[in-house]
């Protein structure tokens, strides 16, 4: 062999190997960005912008996956940032931190040396401009196509006209919308974009949402194909049927994973060394206690939810069969204490949690079924479980062909299925909802109609009139100024409305109740006031 080609042989090795050292973890600079790479079997390395903080290049395994014409980033984009990057060494590990300072709040980006994820913390002070908190990944349709769990519902990819606002749509004869991506918060795991002939998964996964607002059965967009961007989120707090106070502090850890091992859970992962890198409002294990006790008074059938909240956190746990439950890890404080049969509260008392000690409070549901039945639709669970379209609401819009008839609908007590009753009254579609119901004997004192909701549209509430008797109109409820049923949201601040029935009014024989919407605001079809059903009760 030649000198020239061992020569030339030797420079391709020494090439490789210098082009093997740029690829190990670390950090480097190319123009206005920050390289970072993870040091991964399977390779990741992303670039932040010195001025934005955004995320403008993605590599997994070699093939890029952000979008050119938008970065990823915090809500819209922090626009400038004071963008610094470091390195640590940990007590078990290797970490690069890249920290995004605004005048209101601080980004965390941080990679753990050969893990392919991006570790995140987003510290605010102040509500975003933009109204909402959110992480949004822009990624490419053509290489991530795909949404897990829920699949399609949310891909908006190719829709053909516009159903409501600028985010319901029809695609191939069926609605979409981003919001139907949503699963509640009590039982999120990772939420998912996928796809590829080297299949890969880009999960999100929020360990907790204890700065987060809205409670454990809060829900809102995980993913949307839409088109020219594959979107993958975090929300952390949105106007989105807000029923709290936004929390400020830190939001997180939550993070993006990379995969070609299938989807990631939660249970997976470990964020224990969160507390070495310098992460403002971060608090660690050693300053949090915990709250253990029993739930009590829950029927069988129900499950058992403990919540717990302040201005500045929010806790849940679902209670074992026999009532028992331990908390997460809270921060010190004095804590609303919540007790749910399903999603319909029953109970609620106070707690102090003290750091490194666990507090000992046990909760019994105060709700009232002591008295004689004359007849119930559904169960207090604080959901329209079993109404008409109730099985379907949450994927798609009222309006797709796919749902049953809306009405207006006549229930009949002992003879009609619980489909017959509808989930929701629209004041302007299937208004009003009739029950019949033959009694062998009329009561001889007054009764009650109870009429149990989960959510209020433009002041909507239940109107009721016995048998030509008309109830007095009940106050309007709290406003919660956002679209609820139409993008697949049932969860507002749950009503409950008695209505007391005089004696004389209900008959031997048959009887008719009617229930409508009532509101002094007026819409179209579906956007026209309206409240969801939870129960209804008529009882003495």
């Amino acid at each position: 062999m030649g000198f020239l080609n061992l020569f030339h042989l030797a420079f391709l090795a020494v090439s490789f190997f210098v082009s093997g050292a740029l690829a190990a973890f670390g950090y480097t600079t190319s123009g206005n960005n920050f390289v970072i790479d993870a040091g991964s079997s399977n390779p990741l390395i992303f670039s932040v912008s010195k001025s934005s903080c955004d995320i403008n290049s993605i590599k997994y395994r070699g093939t890029e996956l952000q979008y050119s014409k938008q970065g990823t980033h915090i809500g819209s984009g922090l626009g400038k940032a004071t963008v610094s990057v470091s390195q640590i060494n940990g007590s078990s590990a290797k970490f690069i931190k890249v920290a995004c300072v605004t005048s209101t709040l601080t980004h965390y980006m941080i990679v753990k040396e050969a893990d392919s994820t991006i570790y995140m913390a987003t510290y605010i002070t102040a509500e975003p401009s933009i109204g909402e908190l959110r992480f949004i990944a822009r990624l490419l349709p053509d290489k991530l196509p795909s949404e897990y769990p829920y699949g399609e519902v949310s891909t908006t990819s190719g829709s053909s006209s516009t159903v409501e606002g600028s985010d319901v749509f029809v695609v191939n004869g069926q609605t979409r919308s981003k919001f139907y991506s949503s699963t509640r918060f009590i039982d999120e795991d990772s939420h998912c974009v996928y796809g590829g002939s080297d299949l890969m998964h880009v999960c999100v996964i929020t360990p907790q949402q204890e700065s987060s607002s809205g409670g454990p059965f809060f829900r809102d967009i995980d993913s949307n194909n839409a088109g020219g961007s594959t979107n993958l989120y975090n929300y952390m707090n949105s106007g989105h049927v807000q029923t709290e106070a936004y929390r400020m502090g830190l939001h997180g850890p939550y993070l993006m994973t990379f995969s070609r091992s299938g989807i990631p859970t939660r249970k997976s992962v470990d964020v224990s060394w969160f507390g070495e890198l310098g992460v403002t409002g971060y608090v660690s294990d050693s300053q949090r206690g915990t709250v253990t006790g029993h739930a009590s008074g829950i029927p069988s059938g129900f499950e058992g939810v403990v919540h717990w909240y302040n201005s500045a956190a929010q806790y849940w746990v679902k209670t074992a069969s026999n009532g028992q439950f331990t908390s997460p890890k809270m921060k010190a404080g004095t804590y609303t204490m919540v007790l749910y049969q399903t999603e319909f509260k029953v109970a609620t008392s106070t707690v102090t949690v003290s750091a490194g000690a666990t507090t000992t409070a046990n909760i019994a549901s105060t709700f009232n079924t002591s008295h004689t039945t004359l007849f119930k639709i559904g169960e207090y669970d604080g959901q329209p479980t079993g109404f008409r379209n109730a099985d379907k609401f949450l994927r798609m819009h009222p309006s797709d062909s796919r749902m049953s008839s809306w009405g207006p609908l006549t229930y009949t007590v002992g003879s009609s299925s619980l489909s017959d009753f509808p989930m929701a009254v629209f004041k302007s579609v299937n208004n009003p909802v009739t029950i019949k119901f033959n009694l062998g004997s009329a009561p001889s004192q007054a009764t009650t109609l109870r009429i149990a909701t989960t959510l209020s549209f433009a002041g909507a509430r239940p109107q009721a009139v016995v048998n030509g008797w008309s109830a007095a109109a009940p106050a309007a409820p709290t406003k919660i100024d956002s679209r609820g049923v139409t993008r697949g949201a049932y969860r507002g601040y749950g009503e409950v409305y008695d209505v007391a029935v005089p004696a004389g009014k209900l008959v031997s024989g048959t009887n008719t109740i009617t229930i409508s919407a009532l509101s002094g605001s007026s819409g179209a079809t579906f956007l026209s006031p309206n409240f969801i059903f939870d129960a209804v009760e008529l009882f003495y």
